[in-house]
């Protein structure tokens, strides 16, 4: 299709087309199944299994149920951001679907907006529900505070996007859609495993310690457990406070280099095809 200027005269304000992409990009993940089940109700039986089975006593007031809901939250930006887009993606550029979007007038802004909206529907829905369950099975006490609910937004903020751009980012090393699941999912559970996610942060060896404090999910853990825990628990936390400055700062330098490699390395094709 060749894009004319009466075509791109015609063209609906940008909003207004990010939006109906929203729509699509919505669709198409509630008719996919495995991508519906796999998003939503993994993180849900991770919840239940571990939260009923390990719900030991980790501080005063504090359960390893409590613990595990915060570390979930945040693993959930993982999986509806980074994981959903970085298998998603190559799916897309190898059935040929990046490459017809790319060559209609389609502005390719609203395609990244339409992601940014599936996972931020997707984002909303999913930390509902693990709230829901949290309140409901495992005594969480939702923020009681207009300071800790500004945290909690701010953390969910700038998540969606670190999660969003590195997920879009990684999309290109794929060689395949196919083989997407087996290099992303690996990625994803070794961060958990080392960010506090599974076991207490603080019962990690320090060179893990060290080793996950250079990703997001480690601040991202961090900043969702002072939100959902007493303050009298930072005692636990390595530097001995929540430290929501350095948590802030580090998740916008990912943002900064999540944009950066998705601006170099996106590819509208596959690697074979010019």
């Amino acid at each position: 299709m060749t894009v004319t200027p009466a075509t791109v005269a015609a063209m609906p304000p940008l909003a207004r087309v990010a939006a109906a992409r929203c729509r699509v990009e919505l669709l198409m993940f509630v008719r996919d199944r495995r991508s519906l089940v796999f998003t939503f109700m993994f993180p849900l039986i991770l919840l239940l299994i571990f939260g009923s089975v390990f719900n030991t006593v980790m501080a005063a007031g504090v359960t390893f149920s409590q613990y595990f809901v915060a570390g979930m939250i945040a693993s959930g930006l993982m999986y509806t951001g980074f994981q959903n887009l970085a298998i998603q993606i190559p799916m897309e550029r190898e059935d040929g679907t990046l490459k017809r979007l790319a060559g209609t007038p389609l502005p390719k802004a609203a395609y990244f907006a339409g992601k940014v909206g599936l996972v931020l529907v997707s984002l909303i829905a999913q930390v509902a529900l693990l709230l829901l369950i949290g309140v409901a099975f495992f005594k969480v006490t939702l923020p009681n505070t207009p300071q800790k609910w500004l945290t909690f937004g701010w953390l969910l903020l700038l998540g969606l996007l670190v999660c969003t751009l590195l997920g879009i980012a990684f999309s290109s090393i794929p060689k395949t859609g196919r083989g997407a699941p087996a290099l992303v999912s690996p990625v994803v559970l070794v961060l958990q495993f080392t960010s506090g996610v599974f076991f207490p942060y603080y019962q990690l060896p320090p060179w893990m310690q060290r080793l996950s404090s250079l990703f997001p999910l480690k601040w991202l853990c961090q900043g969702m457990r002072s939100v959902f825990l007493p303050d009298s628990f930072t005692f636990k936390e390595a530097a001995g406070s929540w430290e929501l400055g350095r948590v802030a700062l580090v998740l916008v330098a990912w943002v900064a280099i999540g944009a950066v490699v998705c601006a170099t390395t996106f590819r509208w094709q596959r690697r074979n095809e010019r």
